[in-house]
């Protein structure tokens, strides 16, 4: 009987095994998708949400991915949104300049319309591009103090502009109370050997009024 019992144990938890396999296992149309899954994923780096209420006001900002993704990081913590207050001067909890996160979402961005820029005339390019659109003062300064000093491997870089409605679609932007004006622009950014300017279309720039309620946004993706 001792010898039946002991040849019997290990024969027991095989059994239990592929059972517990079986049971566990699912085909693709069975198993349920993490609401966050998506088959090509692409990390947004570094947006910065500027927010100019008319007054002090309370707001609550929430992201959504229509199209899968996630956030990664945010200062301050995002949790399940942001919960804020927020001056005229678009001061946030008497502490923060702006909302900062990264994510990782779908890769739809547009690479037809941009330019190509020689490394050493990034700086300009950025400020008076960031200027066209409709950026101000200490937005500008932000994204060349972090960025510029990025960009030093690569003899040119070709820089194709992600507008609202593109960004829209992988990334949505709630807010408690609807802003008259929000411009987003996000630039995807490639290293390359030459200039290949004459492949590129000129991307159209649309106005943008720094009136009323407004927010303005900005962020890279690497490629």
């Amino acid at each position: 009987m001792k010898t039946i019992k002991l040849l019997s144990f290990p024969f027991l938890i095989v059994v239990l095994f592929l059972t517990s396999n079986l049971f566990q296992s699912c085909g693709p149309d069975d198993c349920e998708v993490e609401e966050d899954a998506c088959d090509t994923c692409i990390q947004v780096f570094k947006p910065n949400i500027y927010i100019y209420p008319e007054n002090r006001t309370d707001l609550r900002i929430t992201l959504s991915f229509p199209q899968g993704g996630k956030i990664d990081v945010s200062i301050p913590e995002y949790r399940n949104g942001w919960d804020i207050s927020v001056d005229k001067f678009g001061k946030i909890n008497n502490e923060f300049d702006y909302l900062f996160y990264e994510s990782s979402q779908p890769d739809v961005w547009q690479m037809e319309k941009g330019w190509c820029i020689k490394m050493q005339d990034l700086t300009d390019f950025f400020t008076n591009n960031l200027t066209i659109y409709g950026f101000e003062g200490k937005e500008i300064k932000d994204f060349t103090d972090y960025w510029i000093p990025r960009f030093i491997t690569s003899d040119y870089y070709v820089i194709y502009p992600q507008n609202n409605e593109i960004i829209d679609s992988v990334i949505e932007l709630n807010i408690s109370q609807t802003p008259a004006n929000i411009l987003r622009l996000f630039y995807v950014v490639q290293e390359s050997n030459n200039d290949i300017s004459n492949n590129l279309e000129e991307p159209s720039i649309d106005s943008f009024s720094r009136e009323r309620f407004f927010v303005t946004e900005w962020g890279v993706v690497l490629k």
